[in-house]
C-alpha cells in the first residue's frame, strides 16, 4: 500500500532551454517518494519543486515516460504536457549510426551504457586518469573507486564503451601509454558539445548557448603549414585537367587509382584515410611490365601546396628521368636539397641520417643514407615532413631510393619559399612564429600499397 499523501502531484514536461531534455515538477505534502523515484531514473534537482532529466544520448523523453509509469505505479499523480507526450511517441532514429545493425531498442540499451560511464565520471566514481586521440575516437583509461576495476574507454557521447578492462591501474596506463603515446594527455579529455548542454540544463532552465567560437581567419603561411585542403578535389582536377591521364575503377569506392596512359605512372589515392595514414602512394615503372623504379607516399594531413608541387611534377612528365639500379650519389643528393641549402636551412648529420630543418624547425628533410645503399630494403631514403619533429610528423612524404631528384627538388623549393592558406581563429592568428599544431594521432608505419602499385 502506499503511504504517499493524495495530494502529491508530479507534471512532466520538455525543458525550456533544452532540445530533449524534460523537467518534473513536485508538488505535495510528502514528495519524497516522488524524489527517489526520480533520481534513480537519472532526474536531478534543480529547485525544492523542479527536477531536471538531461541526458547526452537525447532519450530523455523515453526514460521520462519509465519514470511516469513507476510513479503511477506507486500511486502518485502524475501528468504528461502534450509537447512531451508528442516527444515520446515520435519515431526518430540516430543518423549514421555506426552500429546499423541494431534495433531501436538495442541502440537505446548502448546508448543507455554510455550514459552510465558519463554519469559515473560525472559523480567522481570514475576517476579517468588520461585521455588520447585514435584515429579521430576519444579514448580514456580508468578506474572505478569501488570495485578498484581499470577500464579502457572508446568513443565519446552516446558511442562512449568499455573497450578493455585490466586487473590493475599500473596495467592499464601501460597498455594505454603503449598504444596512445603520441596522444596521450593526462586527465578527462574536454567536454564535448552534447555534456556542456547537458550540465547547463541542470542548473538552469533559461536558455544558454555554447560559448560562441572565434570567427576563423585565413591567414597566408609558409607551403609546409598550409591546410590540406580537399585531397579528393585535387585528383579529380588534376584528372580533369590531364587527359593522358586515367581514372581506374576499382573493387572498392575507398580507393581510387590514377595511371598514364603510358601505363608507367600510377596514382593511388585513398579516400578515407586518417591525417597521418597513407593517404597517396605514387609509383613509378620503366616499362609497364616491368619492376617497379620508384615510390612515395604522403599522408592525409599533407598541405595542398605541396601535393599540387607534386602533381604538377607528374603531370610534366618528371617520373621516369631515372633508370632502376642508377646508383644514387652525392651529387644526387645536392641537387635533391639545393633549395633548402640555398634558403640556409640548418644541415646536420646524425649517424646514418642527414638532415635539413627550417630555421623555426617544425619542417624539415631528413635522407637515411643506410636506406639508400640498401635498396631492397623497405626503408625510407627520404622524409619530407612538417610538425614537432620527423619522428612525430603532423603530415609526411616518404620517398624511395630511385625518386627523382627533379621531383624531390621540386618540394624541397615549395618547402622553402612556398606559400598557402590556413584558417584558424584570431587568437591563434595574431600568434607570430609559432609552431603548427594539429590534434596528433597515432603514428603507423605506411602501409604496402595495394591493387596497381606493384613492388
Amino acid at each position: 500500500m502506499s503511504v504517499t499523501s493524495p495530494d502529491v502531484h508530479v507534471r512532466f514536461d520538455t525543458h525550456p532551454a533544452h532540445p530533449s531534455a524534460v523537467t518534473a515538477h513536485l508538488t505535495g505534502t510528502l514528495p519524497d517518494s516522488a524524489h527517489a523515484l526520480l533520481t534513480c531514473r537519472g532526474f536531478e534537482p534543480l529547485d525544492e519543486h523542479t527536477m531536471v532529466l538531461a541526458r547526452i544520448d537525447h532519450e530523455e523523453p523515453y526514460w521520462a515516460n519509465q519514470a511516469d509509469q513507476e510513479l503511477s505505479d506507486q500511486g502518485i499523480t502524475t501528468e504528461i504536457t502534450p509537447r512531451l507526450r508528442e516527444a515520446i511517441h515520435e519515431e526518430w532514429t540516430w543518423a549514421e549510426h555506426p552500429m546499423s545493425w541494431l534495433t531501436r531498442s538495442e541502440i537505446r540499451d548502448v546508448s543507455n551504457e554510455a550514459q552510465q560511464i558519463h554519469d559515473a565520471i560525472r559523480h567522481g566514481h570514475l576517476i579517468i586518469h588520461a585521455h588520447g586521440d585514435d584515429h579521430g575516437s576519444t579514448v580514456a583509461v580508468g578506474t572505478y573507486l569501488v570495485t578498484g576495476q581499470s577500464v579502457y574507454l572508446h568513443g565519446e557521447n552516446h558511442l562512449r564503451c568499455v573497450a578493455g578492462a585490466f586487473d590493475s591501474i599500473a596495467d592499464a596506463l601501460t597498455a594505454f601509454e603503449h598504444a596512445h603515446r603520441d596522444t596521450l594527455r593526462p586527465g578527462p579529455a574536454p567536454m564535448t558539445d552534447a555534456e556542456h548542454q547537458a550540465a547547463r540544463a541542470r542548473t538552469s532552465l533559461q536558455a544558454a548557448s555554447l560559448p560562441t567560437a572565434p570567427m576563423p581567419v585565413t591567414e597566408e603561411v609558409p607551403a609546409y603549414a598550409a591546410d590540406p585542403a580537399d585531397h579528393d578535389a585535387l585528383l579529380d582536377n588534376f584528372l580533369a585537367e590531364h587527359s593522358d591521364w586515367e581514372k581506374w575503377r576499382t573493387w572498392s569506392d575507398h580507393t581510387t587509382h590514377a595511371i598514364h596512359e603510358d601505363q608507367t605512372l600510377r596514382i593511388e589515392r585513398v579516400h578515407e584515410a586518417g591525417p597521418r595514414d597513407t593517404a597517396w602512394t605514387v609509383a613509378a615503372y620503366e616499362t609497364p611490365v616491368s619492376e617497379r623504379m620508384w615510390h612515395l607516399t604522403a599522408t592525409g594531413s599533407t598541405p595542398e601546396p605541396v601535393l599540387q608541387t607534386l602533381l604538377t611534377h607528374l603531370a610534366d612528365g618528371g617520373g621516369s628521368d631515372i633508370a632502376l639500379g642508377s646508383p644514387i650519389t652525392e651529387q644526387t643528393v645536392t641537387a635533391a636539397t639545393k633549395p633548402l641549402t640555398d634558403a640556409d636551412w640548418i644541415h646536420t648529420v646524425d649517424g646514418r641520417w642527414i638532415r635539413w630543418t627550417n630555421p623555426s624547425e617544425d619542417s624539415g628533410v631528413q635522407f637515411d643514407a643506410f636506406a639508400a645503399q640498401n635498396p631492397n630494403s623497405p626503408l625510407d631514403t627520404w622524409t619530407i615532413w612538417a610538425g614537432p619533429d620527423v619522428n612525430n610528423a603532423t603530415w609526411a612524404i616518404r620517398a624511395s631510393v630511385y625518386t627523382p631528384a627533379a621531383l624531390l627538388a621540386g618540394l624541397a623549393e615549395e618547402l622553402a619559399h612556398g606559400t598557402g592558406t590556413r584558417k584558424t581563429n584570431r587568437h591563434q592568428a595574431v600568434r607570430k612564429n609559432s609552431r603548427v599544431t594539429t590534434s596528433p594521432q597515432p603514428a603507423a608505419p605506411p602501409p604496402t600499397p595495394s591493387i596497381g602499385l606493384r613492388r
